[in-house]
């Protein structure tokens, strides 16, 4: 977007809102607002915090909130400008940080009792690089227990309520992101991802969020004096979660910067070459795990239709290696899961314990009662063919328009009423277990309000290709009959 544009627009926005309205603001006019000195960032946090005030207390979205600390970081980033010193993308622009990641300061709990005083002494690469980006933290997200389940709620810090619906998740585990950002208490959360962990909770509430390729974002998922596991190495990565895709942009160019802590961290531009026209967009409905919903169908129909309207050619296919790579995702993932089981049945909540249970006996009907290590070497064998089945699929059609899940927002604690109801759980989040171990990026964007939810669907890309889903998501997004921030329902 052009510069001028944007100013533009936040004069415009300055004019019909007044300052006191800077909470409803993007992330791209706050940043461009406070280095034109427009607005300052003090005026931005204080705005943020007001409604954090408001809002939060209804919907327990933030679990700390660090008022002083954030409006000291303001008038920090305000005297820079002043200044005229070099600034970040998202100098002065507030924004959270998930309780799961270390922030120095403050207690990374991951939403476990046991972990209330577990203090850490520097930031995780993700927050790191948020602070070098400018950007000030006002306060952290809340997760469930262990950060494994796709309902925020954990004994710790309560449940976190849906802005749509309190009686609907707003997804998880970056449950708190998502509400605060749908909310109006920032422009931009901080969230990771294994399993959907920053595309469900997006789609859940009504905004967007982005899945990087693995590698793109650094991170670290182990201990701080320990090591981490080969999935969460392997398939776990942060990414943003905004109220629009420019958002995304510059949250994503925020987070992506080079750190050593990262074992597969790659340096590789935000922009490619562009694609070979017309672009080709495979629609991927269903493949054979849960049929999508009236409302999901509906989504995807229009935004097949919009798309084909700006020019790329949609054409509806079969993969059914998704299906095999959901399924893998249940021996991976879950067997490194289960080498920290002591953890959750020592420490972990009711919620988290029935989870997990209910995880594994779903997945023993594939797996066995306890897959050993010959059938995990095979798993990891079996994903890099099917890593190489998707890249060469993606040579005729570079995106997929897919769903994020054959459901809207599940009723709350839905997976553990019962062994039953959280196999219809897992098996309409396909997707969202599907895509980590393939380690493709992908995005979640809204697009409508069906029976007082919201509905939206997910655009899968080539590997370091996010500059194509943001393009191809900003024409769905044009569309979209849904709109954020919202108050509390």
């Amino acid at each position: 977007m052009e510069q001028s544009s944007v100013q533009s627009r936040a004069s415009q926005v300055l004019h019909n809102q007044g300052k006191g309205e800077l909470w409803r603001w993007s992330a791209t006019d706050l940043a461009h607002g406070i280095r034109t000195r427009l607005i300052s960032s003090r005026e931005a946090v204080e705005s943020c915090l007001d409604r954090i005030e408001e809002v939060n207390p209804v919907l327990n979205a933030l679990v700390e909130v660090h008022a002083e600390e954030a409006l000291a970081a303001a008038d920090q980033a305000d005297l820079a400008v002043k200044k005229g010193e070099p600034l970040g993308a998202l100098h002065g622009v507030p924004v959270s940080t998930k309780v799961n990641v270390d922030q120095a300061g403050h207690v990374t709990t991951d939403g476990v009792v046991a972990f209330k005083d577990n203090l850490a002494e520097k930031d995780s690469p993700p927050v790191a690089n948020l602070r070098k980006s400018g950007a000030v933290i006002v306060g952290r997200s809340n997760t469930p227990a262990f950060s494994f389940r796709w309902f925020t709620n954990n004994d710790l810090h309560g449940r976190t309520l849906n802005p749509w619906d309190k009686t609907r998740t707003p997804g998880g585990s970056s449950g708190g992101a998502a509400s605060a950002v749908s909310s109006g208490m920032m422009p931009i959360g901080h969230g990771n991802d294994i399993g959907g962990s920053v595309r469900h909770p997006a789609y859940a509430c009504g905004i967007t969020g982005i899945r990087p390729t693995m590698g793109r974002v650094p991170g670290w998922f182990g201990p701080p004096n320990g090591d981490q596991s080969l999935s969460g190495q392997l398939m776990s990565t942060d990414g943003p979660l905004a109220r629009n895709v420019a958002d995304l942009r510059l949250a994503l160019q925020s987070m992506s910067e080079f750190d050593p802590r990262d074992p597969l961290h790659a340096s590789v531009p935000l922009l490619g070459e562009p694609l070979q026209k017309p672009i080709r967009v495979g629609l991927l409905r269903d493949v054979g795990v849960a049929t999508p919903s009236s409302a999901v169908n509906q989504a995807l129909n229009e935004a097949a239709d919009q798309l084909t309207e700006a020019g790329y050619v949609v054409e509806e296919v079969s993969l059914p290696l998704f299906a095999e790579a959901y399924r893998l995702w249940y021996l991976l993932v879950l067997e490194d899961f289960r080498t920290n089981i002591s953890l959750v049945d020592q420490y972990g909540d009711e919620g988290m314990k029935k989870a997990a249970f209910n995880y594994f006996s779903n997945a023993k009907e594939w797996w066995g009662e306890n897959p050993g290590l010959t059938d995990y070497i095979k798993g990891y064998a079996r994903r890099g063919t099917l890593i190489v089945q998707l890249q060469e699929f993606l040579q005729k059609y570079p995106l997929l328009l897919m769903p994020v899940s054959a459901e809207q927002a599940f009723e709350q604690d839905e997976d553990i009423k019962s062994v039953e109801s959280m196999r219809r759980v897992m098996d309409a989040q396909w997707s969202m277990m599907a895509i980590p171990v393939l380690g493709f990026p992908a995005i979640s964007v809204p697009t409508s309000v069906a029976d007082g939810l919201p509905v939206g669907v997910q655009l899968l890309g080539r590997r370091f290709r996010e500059d194509t889903l943001f393009d191809a998501a900003e024409v769905i997004e044009a569309h979209a009959q849904i709109q954020t921030p919202i108050n509390p329902k």
